[in-house]
């Protein structure tokens, strides 16, 4: 075994080092400094410093309360105005008529106290814009998820100048709500975009069954909407011919 160099430390022994203490933080403080601590009546406020550049700023406000509720039975409406194209511009802007134009309503038969409902407001609104009866073709289908499908095939067969979708979401415990919905958003757009007929979009995506009832009217709006578009798309195609 080698041996290498080494030197000796003398411990101190127990009788030396007495008992143990421990360290100041584990002490509990004695009532006097607990006294010491509390605040009495003569102190006062601190002042804030006047190098504060804070010190002259409002307080924060809470933001619980967005915006005035609205009565029993009112929907929040959207911002109000026109669109204001100055002179010397060239403007296409439709109208929603429906003289001499055929339509068609793809509709969906899940929940149909609703559907059913908005089929008929529909039915009463391009009937009110001057669509024949003879022009509007309905189609019933299983779900919203078949709405895009369908919208896209009755788009395809060009024989007619816009196409209204309309169904009913209403959000139940599981995730099924978001998908259904987003599905059905995107794939009405597609079906648009890739035929270029107007598509509308009158699918309610509402939280309870009395928010869709409340919201009955807007199937109407979806068909102002696609015979809007279809006119303006009208006028757009007339435009290129002459030149």
């Amino acid at each position: 075994m080698n041996d290498y160099p080494h030197r000796e430390v003398d411990l101190p022994s127990q009788e030396d080092a007495g008992e143990e203490s421990e360290p100041d933080f584990l002490e509990e403080p004695s009532e006097e400094e607990l006294a010491d601590d509390e605040p009495s009546e003569n102190d006062e406020e601190e002042e804030p410093s006047e190098d504060d550049p804070f010190e002259s700023w409002p307080e924060a406000q809470s933001s619980t309360v967005i915006e005035d509720l609205p009565e029993e039975g009112v929907s929040v409406e959207h911002v109000r105005g026109e669109i204001d194209v100055p002179d010397g511009y060239t403007v296409f802007e439709g109208t929603p008529t429906g003289h001499r134009r055929t339509l068609a309503i793809v509709v969906s038969r899940f929940n149909g106290g609703l559907t059913n409902r908005m089929l008929a407001r529909a039915l009463e609104a391009a009937e009110e814009a001057g669509v024949e009866a003879d022009s509007v073709t309905v189609m019933p289908v299983p779900g919203a998820f078949e709405l895009p499908l369908a919208a896209m095939a009755l788009a395809k067969t060009r024989r007619y100048a816009c196409v209204v979708a309309l169904g009913a979401i209403v959000r139940g415990e599981t995730p099924h709500f978001d998908y259904i919905a987003s599905e059905a958003a995107s794939g009405l757009q597609l079906a648009a975009i890739e035929t270029g007929i107007p598509v509308s979009f009158g699918v309610l995506t509402v939280e309870t069954i009395a928010q869709g009832e409340a919201r009955i009217e807007r199937a109407a709006d979806a068909v102002r909407s696609a015979l809007e578009m279809a006119d303006v798309f009208a006028q757009l195609r007339a435009s290129a011919r002459t030149g």
